[in-house]
């Protein structure tokens, strides 16, 4: 409903619960992890709460109504199925390799291993533009394509790739360029931060030119109901790519956690060719959700 006000704020609120629950399990009831999950626990708990209550919210254009919550609608689940099932399926795959990946990072000596860490939480901030316009692709195609209207569409599609990418240039860019700067707050050799320098300028410079296409794109092809597609290329890219071309590079050529930082960007690279094809095949125009 377009309403990403309301969960930037309940976000922020979580995260805030989140970290003084963090300095009080930790600092104050030294409870070691246990300090630090149970926060996490109660942070969800109150976003859950919090989004469901206002969920039940007749102003809203759409809202929950007690008495449709269990009611069943076959046709309906089948759509919502058709679409979560992917999702679901493609999002397993990819904390799986993730597991996979960490066992082989956990290979590499100790300073690799604290580079990775430290240019991942970078890498996080880098990729918050293009995370930031997967929500507006799937809200603004899938109203298009509610509407019937394919045409307006293929106009925003287009549009919002041309801004992701602008986007992600300037935003790149700028984190690469305070790097240097959040690096004096980690107590880390000289040769650690040259590594992470290394490291973001890897991922920064595939996050400019490819995630637009591999990212915020296969979301709004996800919103006109073509989830089986961009499922199918997503685990094999994941697998086929990152996977295989992280043994290859890290272990094979001995590149270390180098190898997996290109491997991370060949995934994308090859989503964001075979994404942009089906943007451009118009394939996508023959799917119907509701």
């Amino acid at each position: 409903m377009a309403k990403t006000k309301v969960t930037m704020y309940i976000s922020f609120v979580a995260n805030i619960i989140n970290v003084i629950g963090n300095i009080i399990g930790v600092y104050v009831l030294k409870a070691g992890v246990a300090g630090v999950a149970y926060p996490s626990l109660i942070s969800r708990v109150f976003s859950a709460i919090i989004i469901t209550i206002l969920c039940f919210n007749k102003k809203l254009e759409a809202y929950y109504d007690s008495k449709d919550i269990f009611k069943f609608d076959g046709k309906m689940l089948k759509r919502i199925l058709n679409i979560a099932i992917p999702n679901g399926v493609e999002n397993g795959i990819f904390q799986l390799v993730k597991v996979a990946l960490s066992s082989i990072v956990a290979m590499f000596g100790t300073y690799q291993i604290a580079a990775n860490g430290v240019a991942q939480s970078i890498w996080s901030l880098a990729a918050l533009l293009g995370s930031a316009m997967g929500p507006v692709f799937i809200t603004v195609i899938g109203q298009c394509m509610g509407a019937k209207d394919v045409n307006q569409a293929k106009f925003y599609f287009s549009k919002l790739i041309k801004w992701s990418l602008v986007f992600s240039i300037v935003w790149n860019v700028l984190v690469l360029a305070i790097t240097p700067f959040i690096l004096q707050f980690y107590n880390l050799a000289n040769e650690t931060k040259h590594l992470i320098i290394i490291l973001v300028i890897i991922h920064n410079i595939a996050n400019t030119v490819v995630f637009p296409l591999s990212g915020p794109l296969s979301q709004g092809l996800r919103a006109t109901g073509d989830v089986k597609f961009t499922m199918i290329v997503s685990i094999a890219s994941t697998v086929g790519g990152r996977l295989v071309l992280s043994i290859i590079f890290a272990l094979g050529l001995h590149l270390g956690v180098i190898g997996i930082a290109l491997a991370m960007c060949g995934d994308w690279t090859i989503r964001a060719i075979i994404f942009y094809y089906r943007y451009k095949s118009n394939a996508w125009t023959k799917f119907e959700v509701i």
